[in-house]
């Protein structure tokens, strides 16, 4: 199928590993020129490594801290004319109420929620000018089913649902599209790190980790590919209908049914 993407630069924000660097793989598998854009060096040129072992050509890779007032305009006098930004960068810490501090709930709001504001700030004008335009803000499943034990995140995501689905909605007036993906828990480092920690204190044994991945659907975290994939398809032409929608891929485990 072709997606019709051919030569379309896509700026991916967060992209030196997990679903960003594998959402880069995915649109530059389709022909597209991405640009990663990430805030730490080293990730940053095994990124890189990435796409000629995969023997692809090597991207642009810009090395940008986006939790930096001003970073949005910044990135944009960089990498002024795109046709496609993904919004995947930001990493929020699990926690209680009580557990997160005003400084740490702020920090992780700085790149994640503000990030996101501040780049669609940033380049929706110069997309609605030229009437052609897509948006995709990778966003997370914890906005659509919140959870005590992860407020900042929980909050941080709903805000940012709402964001996606208010701006979408009227963007379509000037020709662009907006919408979101909500991951499910999926498999990276970081993930991993997070049932570690749970792994000790439910099972007493970091390295039992896998065997919690058994409550999610088909008993096992959802993969990189599976986000970018979907989240390639539906930044493509193909998709011209697509905005102001936030979808959710849990496998159903929202609307599961509990207990026996």
């Amino acid at each position: 199928m072709d997606l019709q993407l051919k030569d379309k630069q896509v700026l991916i924000t967060g992209s030196s590993r997990g679903i960003g660097l594998t959402i880069a793989l995915a649109f530059a598998r389709e022909g597209a020129r991405p640009v990663l854009v990430a805030r730490d060096r080293g990730n940053l040129e095994k990124a890189e490594q990435a796409f000629v072992q995969a023997g692809l050509a090597k991207p642009q890779a810009l090395l940008v801290d986006l939790s930096r007032s001003g970073s949005a305009d910044e990135l944009r006098g960089l990498v002024p004319d795109i046709d496609i930004l993904v919004n995947n960068a930001g990493a929020i810490h699990g926690g209680n109420l009580q557990e997160v501090s005003e400084a740490r709930w702020r920090d992780a709001w700085e790149l994640k929620v503000f990030g996101y504001i501040n780049l669609t700030r940033a380049y929706l004008p110069m997309m609605q000018a030229r009437r052609q335009g897509v948006i995709c803000n990778i966003i997370g499943m914890a906005g659509a089913a919140p959870r005590a034990d992860y407020i900042c995140g929980a909050t941080g995501n709903a805000a940012l649902m709402a964001f996606t689905c208010a701006v979408g909605g009227d963007s379509m007036k000037h020709g662009v599209r907006v919408f979101g993906i909500n991951p499910s828990p999926t498999r990276s480092d970081r993930m991993q790190g997070m049932l570690e920690q749970q792994a000790i204190s439910r099972l007493g044994d970091a390295s039992r980790w896998a065997e919690l991945t058994g409550k999610f659907p088909l008993g096992r975290l959802a993969e990189p590919a599976e986000m970018a994939q979907l989240a390639v398809f539906c930044a493509s032409p193909l998709c011209g209908y697509l905005s102001g929608s936030v979808i959710n891929v849990d496998g159903g485990q929202m609307f599961a049914p509990t207990g026996s």
